[in-house]
């Protein structure tokens, strides 16, 4: 059956995304021989990641057949899987574009890529083309092909996609369900595989309804944790979260931190500190990859030539703001090019579930048709997902605790806004959407907040569609 299958990887040049995704897809013995065709705009990016997933069908011993095109529609025709890894614009310059010119205005972010102002111009850089790919998958992909989206911010692009096509479904694919569950399964010193738990809500912003092990409530014990001041140092800010509102949060930190009003304050630098918050943490990971690049082409070019340690003693001493993990990211991903352990993305399992019919349970990224009742209808939520051969099925969550509900319409509102600014070719939603921005509110006012949308719209004009060209 793999024989006869094409899973298409658009953006390829994502090499840590490539990676993990195809030592994964290539581990299952029902997958190895598929095709798997990798697409980019970038032809350099394009031939190393053409040249890790040679490498890594290698180390797995397996034969897949693998293409590389910068021809999109080319890459996708008879897929049945396309797995989206695409970033429109780039670190260079439209990430850094997000993070300057709101901080001249003083508005400061640590990622920048889900919410807030950095979320919503990537939203808007993103969905177009998005959207113009989608078109692509239905005239060209095979019948009943699935499109899995890594692409942030990921609930805009999810529901965005989802409205604009019956034919192709967009499923919105994260880790953090799945890697946080295993950060407290850690500060609990219990083994992750032995815990057990019900998570929902919507992407970056979901909570663990239940969180358990042996049938014991493990809340107690994670509240304990915060009462003694033992949360990690990286993790105080979701440590409150859970003491202020009763349950666990999702995404990282320094993530969740720009998705509220309370943590980061113009003049109130003794914020930053108490709950350890990076600024500018996503542009740091990008300089870390930009140091890491030239590691990982001499690793391609000669196998066993680079050291880890070495690439790590570099990034240390180039003294770059980010998490400490981050640093671990890059040194890990130039080991991972001679080793192949299997990860924690969804999108493998998802791939081999519905062509094996081998019955599993992820939390994906789908539209609320009557699943969680406090949030809006249509909107993207993160819910529990049954996958087997009739592909993936989301289940019932019914009412989230209302503090909850509540705390996630508030992002619903921004993601709501840039929907429906590129699905109408709305400029006025765009101004809308940062007005009703949590970070953004608590620290401009209206006329700030204009002024700095106008700036963002000219200097992103070349990525934007016509509509919001002024």
């Amino acid at each position: 059956m793999a024989r006869n299958l094409k899973i298409t990887l658009i953006g390829a040049g994502s090499i840590v995304f490539t990676r993990n995704l195809l030592g994964d897809i290539l581990a299952y013995p029902e997958l190895a021989g598929c095709e798997i065709a990798l697409h980019d705009i970038d032809e350099h990016r394009l031939r190393l990641a053409e040249g890790v997933a040679r490498r890594v069908a290698a180390t797995l011993g397996v034969v897949p057949t693998i293409s590389a095109s910068t021809d999109r529609r080319r890459a996708l025709a008879g897929a049945s899987f396309i797995i989206s890894t695409i970033q429109v614009g780039g670190y260079k310059p439209a990430t850094v574009t997000d993070f300057e010119i709101p901080k001249k205005f003083g508005l400061e972010q640590t990622i920048g890529d889900t919410l807030g102002i950095g979320g919503i111009m990537r939203g808007l850089r993103t969905i177009p083309v998005q959207l113009a790919m989608l078109k692509d998958m239905e005239d060209v992909c095979a019948p009943g092909a699935v499109h899995l989206n890594y692409v942030n911010p990921m609930a805009m692009i999810t529901w965005a996609l989802n409205a604009a096509s019956t034919r192709i479904p967009t499923v919105g694919l994260c880790h953090s369900v799945q890697h946080t569950a295993e950060e407290l399964a850690r500060d609990l010193n219990i083994p992750a595989e032995e815990i057990r738990y019900h998570c929902a809500g919507i992407n970056h912003m979901s909570f663990y309804l239940r969180f358990e092990h042996n049938g014991e409530d493990l809340y107690p014990r994670l509240r304990q944790i915060h009462a003694e001041g033992r949360a990690p140092d990286w993790n105080r800010v979701r440590y409150e979260m859970l003491h202020q509102l009763g349950h666990f949060p999702t995404e990282s930190s320094e993530h969740f931190a720009e998705y509220v009003p309370w943590f980061i304050k113009k003049g109130r630098e003794e914020l930053l500190t108490k709950f350890n918050i990076p600024l500018d943490e996503y542009p740091g990971r990008c300089e870390i990859f930009e140091h890491a690049w030239p590691y990982i082409e001499r690793e391609l070019a000669t196998p066993g030539s680079q050291s880890p340690e070495a690439l790590m003693a570099q990034l240390q001493a180039a003294n770059i703001h980010v998490m400490p993990r981050s640093l671990n990211d890059a040194a890990r991903l130039l080991e991972g090019l001679n080793t192949v352990t299997r990860s924690v993305e969804y999108g493998s399992s998802i791939i081999h579930s519905m062509v094996t019919d081998t019955p599993r349970v992820i939390n994906g990224n789908v539209i609320n048709r009557n699943l969680i009742d406090n949030l809006p209808q249509g909107c993207a939520v993160e819910v529990p997902c049954l996958v087997d051969a009739n592909g993936v099925q989301p289940t019932r969550v019914g009412k989230l605790p209302v503090q909850l509900g509540a705390l996630m319409r508030t992002n619903v509102n921004v993601q709501e806004l840039v929907v429906a600014s590129v699905l109408e070719q709305n400029r006025e939603h765009v101004y809308h959407a940062a007005m009703l921005d949590p970070h953004t509110a608590a620290v401009l006012d209206l006329s700030q907040i204009r002024s700095m949308v106008d700036e963002l719209l000219v200097a992103h004009r070349s990525f934007l569609p016509e509509y919001l060209h002024a």
